[in-house]
């Protein structure tokens, strides 16, 4: 028998020292970029229109592939350390990486153009897909496990990232429920919120494949009869 095995199996889980490494390094490259992209550059109503303006399309690109990165190491180490478990994880993680990279080679239209092109259409449905796979990534990784405090927050993390998302789609100027409440003084606002909270997502899943505790929520077998109770 291997080390590669299952905790459940009584063996020491594989290595993932190194992918676990990489997927932080990514994320906190991703958050940097970010950081940089709204100090130094003139403000700009999302992330993505920040390529569209000079000395932008660096920290725009860096910031989406690091994060994507971050993502494919993710997977990596959770088939490390759980390969059959986060099977479902895993390719929702590798999902939204290609949706970032997508994002990345296709960019985004400008705000004021009337007639969009297939490379900005490209570039939204990406972005969407990477919005919506890794909330639900977080979801389902954290979905039957022990009540403890990491699996806890990677749970109030994909809660919050789904709320989020769903306030920057209402509040933006293309939802008819934008003109409502406003959403157009604030729609951006609420997108870099969304982008934060998935970053400290990912980290918080990178945070779990390295800690050897329990992952699973236990199972209570069933009480066995007695065999005096069965010859009655």
């Amino acid at each position: 028998m291997t080390r590669t095995e299952l905790p459940d199996s009584g063996m020491e889980p594989a290595p993932v020292t190194v992918p676990v490494v990489s997927a932080l390094a990514g994320a906190v490259t991703a958050a940097a970029a970010l950081c940089y992209a709204q100090v130094a550059l003139p403000g700009q109503p999302l992330l993505s229109d920040y390529a569209l303006v000079p000395g932008g399309m660096p920290p725009v690109l860096i910031g989406m592939l690091a994060l994507a990165w971050a993502c494919v190491s993710l997977a990596y180490g959770l088939a490390a350390r759980e390969p059959a478990r986060s099977a479902a994880t895993r390719v929702l993680l590798l999902a939204g990486s290609a949706g970032l990279m997508l994002s990345a080679v296709f960019p985004t239209d400008p705000g004021n153009a009337a007639i969009g092109t297939l490379a900005g259409e490209i570039h939204r449905w990406s972005s969407a897909v990477v919005f919506t796979t890794l909330p639900v990534a977080g979801w389902i990784l954290a979905r039957g496990r022990v009540a403890l405090p990491k699996w806890n927050r990677v749970k109030a993390l994909s809660v919050t990232s789904a709320v989020a998302l769903a306030a920057y789609l209402a509040a933006h100027p293309a939802s008819f429920t934008s003109p409502l409440i406003g959403g157009a003084s604030y729609y951006g606002l609420l997108e870099r919120g969304v982008v934060l909270a998935e970053i400290a997502l990912v980290v918080c899943m990178a945070m779990t494949v390295v800690d050897r505790r329990s992952a699973v929520r236990p199972v209570v077998p069933a009480q066995a009869e007695s065999p005096e109770r069965l010859a009655a």
